[in-house]
């Protein structure tokens, strides 16, 4: 495969900025989250799993800052391109131009509900599929995060909270100053953030449609999430890889991985939800076991 940077033209007409690093026969192909994130914390994966021969294809989904924005202001545009399954035929679409196959799908977040919803319908394609930080309903989510805000933060900051999410005033400054303490603790734990711009990336279209205004509080689509009467149906084999300090329930996971046939779950300690940033040599320890285990058929729980 071409190294670097290549813009794809879809066929709906639209472009998507990728980049594929490192060399060898293993492929894995990253979704990163949001919805509406970019591929960024996918940036040093080619580099850490080098020694494996493994080449590493990230891409921004459609309305994300590297790709095209479509004007998802037009109802008919939101109609078409707001939704699970153009994101989930997406992937396909990338996999098919970019010519690869037999592959590993790894998907954080919005990204691993997408890697869950792949293996469920194109398998067929996948040597493994690696579930980064989601779990396979909303529910048991919004119970977590509520109890993270709890834990967190003291009684009069959380009321106000509910407050100024009861009169959709998102932006007060003191409710974003309460987001950003919770994301410290929860999702960003290595601080300073690794990743950081001096104006928002997200594509908040996209991300305002599936979750909301912030990752404690679920408005959009994804309050309609729960595929755990799918799961068992996932048959490549599976790692579920969550921080030990996140917003996604551990329990959760768990379950999950007593339901996926052929999984693996593995946490990462001090890691919150981007803990392949928050305890990196642990993060990747576990991804480049999983990928040696399924590569010399040697997998198991």
């Amino acid at each position: 495969m071409k190294q670097g940077t290549t813009i794809i033209t879809l066929d709906n007409g639209y472009h998507l900025w990728t980049n594929t690093q490192g060399e060898g026969d293993i492929h894995l192909l990253c979704l990163h989250g949001g919805p509406g994130g970019n591929h960024e914390y996918w940036e040093n994966f080619g580099e850490k799993l080098a020694d494996l021969g493994v080449q590493v294809t990230m891409y921004d989904q459609l309305g994300s800052w590297y790709s095209d924005q479509p004007d998802y202001s037009d109802p008919e545009i939101a109609k078409k391109y707001l939704t699970y399954d153009y994101f989930l035929d997406e992937v396909e679409e990338v996999r098919q131009k970019l010519g690869i196959d037999k592959f590993y799908l790894i998907g954080q977040s919005w990204g691993g509900a997408l890697t869950m919803l792949y293996a469920l319908k194109y398998g067929q394609h996948l040597k493994g599929a690696i579930i980064s930080s989601m779990v396979d309903n909303i529910d048991e989510y919004v119970v977590n995060v509520n109890k993270c805000r709890e834990e967190c933060l003291p009684a009069d900051a959380v009321a106000y909270m509910k407050q100024k999410e009861a009169e959709g005033n998102w932006d007060d400054p003191q409710y974003q100053k309460y987001v950003d303490v919770l994301n410290a603790n929860y999702v960003d734990r290595k601080q300073p953030t690794a990743i950081s711009h001096l104006i928002n990336t997200m594509a908040t279209p996209v991300y305002n449609a599936f979750q909301g205004d912030n990752e404690f509080v679920i408005t959009g689509k994804l309050k309609e999430w729960d595929i755990r009467d799918q799961i068992h149906n996932i048959k490549v084999p599976t790692l579920l890889t969550f921080g030990e300090h996140e917003t996604m329930p551990l329990d959760s996971a768990r379950r999950m991985a007593r339901d996926i046939p052929n999984s693996r779950l593995v946490t990462t300690p001090n890691g919150g939800h981007h803990h392949m940033i928050d305890n990196a040599p642990v993060y990747f320890d576990h991804l480049e076991q999983f990928i040696k285990d399924v590569e010399d058929g040697s997998f198991n729980k």
